[in-house]
């Protein structure tokens, strides 16, 4: 279950040089409009410090990390709804993401320059939240028209799914990205009226929309190298409004993570600390997403390899192992399971197991973030 997150924006704010950071691609980047047309697509490793505590203990032939699948999407343009610029082709590949991340222009570069002549991150995110919420609006469209025309032949369940479609729409058509319909937690300017009310049933059917602005936000604020590692009030702006929607932010220089990008692992601290980081921005990305999505990690640990997977917040056991092999979920028996912290504590499996805590969790076991799992199945 790789993440994939579009990186959106308007032109010239940043994403292909960020892009290109956080996966040592090749995207152009160039200082025009459109220098991204088709998305450059990079899969980039997740950090986690537990693979190498795991590693510690247990010696393998490879460790491999979860992944995030990043997107370089065009940049969009105010009309792309209608299909000024790239807009169809924009809005496809935003479609097909799991999550958008925002990139945010929060650098004043006279030689760098902006589509709308000055720098504004709130009027460019309203820019790219209102073609969304239009393009979604003519989707939401169609569903209540469906809707309409289900109603009437008198279908099993139609007049929930029309009044539901009458709902999307009308808070779509004031302007209001569907996200703020489902009330997203810690998000106190979502609909006072659907907030909290929205059944998990009707979340799931509006899922089946394909709503762009129901997608998980993560702004990424690009500021110049003078403004690390903190930002500054354009990117506390961002921060302010990201807290009011309950979405993500994270504040970088593309910048300075490109010169990172250059650097062996071993040799990024002296930059770090010179910028005041603890870690590139990717680390930080990652770890946003993943809270985003409500998904987390757990690990699978051997002579072959250490491998974390990813998975959602509260899979079962057999979810879990389905996401190795479907036959894993299928022939699901039960799992043994212990914690980084008990390998930490004792040293090894063996004695994990001598210590009695070695649990076998059957069907029923809600998976933790950072459990190490052995499956025992049969098909």
């Amino acid at each position: 279950m790789p993440l994939s997150v579009g990186i959106v924006g308007l032109p010239n704010v940043g994403k292909s040089t960020v892009f290109n950071a956080l996966t040592a691609g090749k995207a152009e980047a160039a200082n025009y409009p459109f220098c991204t047309i088709d998305p450059n697509v990079g899969v980039v490793p997740v950090p986690d410090a537990r693979l190498g505590r795991i590693e510690t203990h247990i010696k393998t032939q490879k460790v491999i990390p979860a992944i995030v699948e990043i997107v370089d999407i065009a940049g969009l343009v105010k009309g792309a709804s209608q299909g000024e610029g790239l807009g169809n082709k924009f809005l496809a590949n935003i479609r097909e993401c799991s999550a958008i991340l925002m990139m945010v222009r929060c650098f004043d570069d006279p030689n760098v320059i902006h589509v709308s002549g000055s720098v504004d991150p709130m009027r460019d995110i309203d820019i790219i939240d209102l073609e969304l919420v239009l393009a979604d609006a003519d989707t939401a469209d169609k569903r209540l028209k469906k809707a309409q025309t289900q109603a009437k032949s008198g279908a099993k369940d139609a007049k929930a799914e029309l009044a539901l479609a009458e709902r999307v729409y009308a808070h779509l058509g004031a302007g209001k990205p569907a996200r703020t319909l489902f009330g997203a937690p810690g998000a106190p300017n979502s609909d006072s009226v659907t907030r909290g009310d929205l059944s998990p049933e009707d979340r799931a059917q509006v899922a089946t929309f394909g709503l762009m602005t129901a997608k998980p936000v993560l702004y990424c604020c690009n500021v110049g190298e003078g403004d690390l590692p903190n930002g500054n009030a354009w990117s506390d702006a961002v921060r302010a409004r990201a807290a009011k929607e309950g979405a993500g932010v994270v504040v970088l220089c593309g910048k300075v993570e490109a010169e990172l990008a250059e650097l062996a692992p071993a040799d990024r601290g002296e930059l770090l600390a010179a910028y005041g980081l603890k870690e590139p921005a990717l680390a930080t990305l990652a770890r946003e997403c993943y809270r985003l999505l409500g998904l987390q990690s757990y690990f699978t640990a051997g002579e072959k390899e250490i491998r974390a997977w990813t998975i959602r917040k509260g899979a079962l056991a057999p979810e879990a192992a389905g996401v190795i092999h479907t036959d894993f979920e299928k022939g699901f028996i039960r799992a043994q399971v212990y914690s980084v912290d008990d390998l930490d504590q004792l040293g090894s499996e063996a004695a994990i197991k001598a210590a009695g805590k070695l649990r076998m969790e059957g069907k029923d076991y809600v998976v933790q973030d950072g459990d190490i799992m052995h499956f025992l199945f049969n098909v």
